[in-house]
């Protein structure tokens, strides 16, 4: 009889189950994507119902794909897209209108008008956030003032609403016949109605977005068994033991559990991860102060965080839109055939810019174009910009603690591509190390669930699990990376300013 855990690993574009075994080996893994729904320029939506199908989906054809009848499954652990809203009603188990995602941009306004009374940092000291559409506050208050009938029921107590996490767990437990209605302590912290220091919703702050207190879920620790699966063939009576949103799972899955070790998740979007302990560490550069996680019956851990909104969803936009690619492999190929980027930089703030710089007024622009520049350059600076971004997240974190960073642990579907990774390590001047299961946002999950459960003893034997697959070691002058890091700044400020 061989044991698993296995994830959920439930993320922007798809939606996966993979098998664990004990040394953090996959030994299946199932996937399907969800629809991406574009009604207007800085909305995006995300069937809720899909989104359940798929997962119930995923973990059968996982299950099947074993080839394991003596397969014992002791736990699921659920990573998620943060921030991403849903309200349901839990009568009839029904979303009121699909899920507003992180990247989606609709409420601006409202962020704006609270902006006026202490400035868009006005929350930071109490909730480690500014003041944006892309945390799930204003989210919940868009749905509720905008579906008809919605704001009435939900005062009346008849809705509940949560992120992504808490929609899956509920159905994952029973949904309308008695599901846990809950969340971790890293999606919580990112809602802008959970104060920071005391891990607990705050009332005054889900007054101020017009949030009933009765439709929130219970937060828990990240690691702590909430209830058995209900409903799903080969998963009946499993425990759900674990929860963390995505860029902290892949920091626990990368075995940064202690103070000053970090990664960096290059996926739809890129968020750069660094432990800071028991106490919040407050940023003055644009950075996020978040929660990590928190095992049962122990103090959360801290972490700052810089999330960029466009990482890989730049290359999809190079091959969706501008057709410049016809795979998302392809990329690399091209970028290969040509030495530098003839002198052109792709800023690619579609729905404005987040960390370091946080504004709303940012756009997307191409500057240095001369008759030059061809596909190739062009594929060769998007690529670029993924890790330029990257470096200025870097170069905060750096700033906010006083700590230098001596390398970098990477993840994430981009961390294939050779010459990003060169290119990263080169403008960073610092080691970038990739481990051999890349599957680190999933793995995190993998390891809470595992460790409430008794799979998993400690953190120790965590960290003994990772083994380092292949390092990139900074190649780069100091002279030329300086050129290339100004040219970088020139081309963000261009950026700034054209949405007013």
């Amino acid at each position: 009889m061989t044991d698993y855990v296995v994830a959920i690993d439930h993320g922007t574009t798809s939606t996966r189950a993979i098998f664990f075994t004990h040394g953090a080996d996959i030994a299946s893994i199932a996937s399907l994507e969800q629809e991406q729904i574009l009604l207007h320029p800085g909305w995006v939506e995300h069937d809720p119902v899909e989104i359940w199908e798929n997962t119930r989906t995923v973990l059968v054809k996982a299950r099947e794909s074993l080839e394991d009848d003596s397969a014992r499954i002791l736990a699921i652990g659920v990573t998620n897209q943060r921030e991403t809203t849903v309200v349901w009603d839990p009568i009839t188990g029904k979303p009121v209108y699909n899920a507003i995602v992180w990247q989606d941009t609709r409420t601006q306004g409202l962020i704006d008008e609270l902006s006026r009374d202490g400035g868009a940092d006005r929350l930071r000291a109490d909730t480690g956030l500014p003041l944006a559409p892309y945390f799930s506050a204003s989210k919940i208050n868009w749905i509720l003032n905008s579906v008809e009938g919605a704001r009435s029921r939900a005062e009346a107590g008849e809705l509940l609403c949560g992120t992504m996490d808490s929609w899956l767990v509920w159905n994952l437990t029973g949904g309308a016949n008695g599901g846990s209605h809950v969340t971790d302590v890293t999606n919580a912290s990112r809602t802008l109605l959970m104060d920071l220091a005391t891990v607990t919703w705050r009332e005054d702050l889900a007054a101020l977005f017009d949030v009933p207190m009765s439709m929130l879920p219970t937060i828990i620790p990240s690691s702590s068994v909430v209830a058995p699966v209900v409903g799903i063939p080969g998963f009946e009576g499993v425990p759900v033991a674990g929860i963390l949103g995505d860029q902290q799972s892949a920091n626990f899955g990368q075995a940064a559990v202690y103070p000053g070790e970090s990664k960096n998740t290059y996926g739809t979007a890129n968020s750069l991860v660094v432990n800071v302990g028991t106490t919040p560490v407050p940023s003055k550069k644009g950075l996020l102060s978040t929660v990590a996680y928190q095992l049962e019956g122990q103090p959360p851990t801290y972490a700052l965080e810089g999330v960029i909104a466009v990482a890989g969803s730049l290359i999809h936009w190079l091959r969706d839109s501008l057709e410049l690619i016809s795979e998302f492999s392809e990329v690399e190929t091209l970028a290969g055939q040509v030495e530098d980027n003839g002198g052109a930089y792709i800023v690619p703030a579609f729905s404005g810019l987040f960390a370091p710089y946080w504004r709303a007024d940012a756009r997307g622009v191409f500057v240095g174009l001369t008759q030059f520049v061809k596909r190739a350059h062009i594929a060769r600076a998007a690529l670029e910009a993924i890790a330029f971004q990257s470096s200025e997240i870097v170069t905060a974190m750096q700033e906010d603690t006083g700590w230098k960073m001596q390398e970098i642990r990477v993840d994430g579907g981009m961390v294939r591509n050779d010459l990003l990774m060169q290119f990263q390590a080169d403008i960073l001047g610092i080691p970038v190390l990739r481990p051999m299961v890349i599957e680190s946002t999933a793995l995190g999950a993998a390891y809470v669930a595992g460790l409430a459960v008794g799979f998993w003893r400690d953190l120790e034997e965590i960290r003994a699990n990772w083994k380092e697959d292949k390092r990139w070691e900074p190649t780069m002058s100091s002279t030329d990376r300086e050129h290339l890091l100004s040219q970088w700044a020139k081309a963000v400020e261009k950026s700034l300013g054209w949405a007013i």
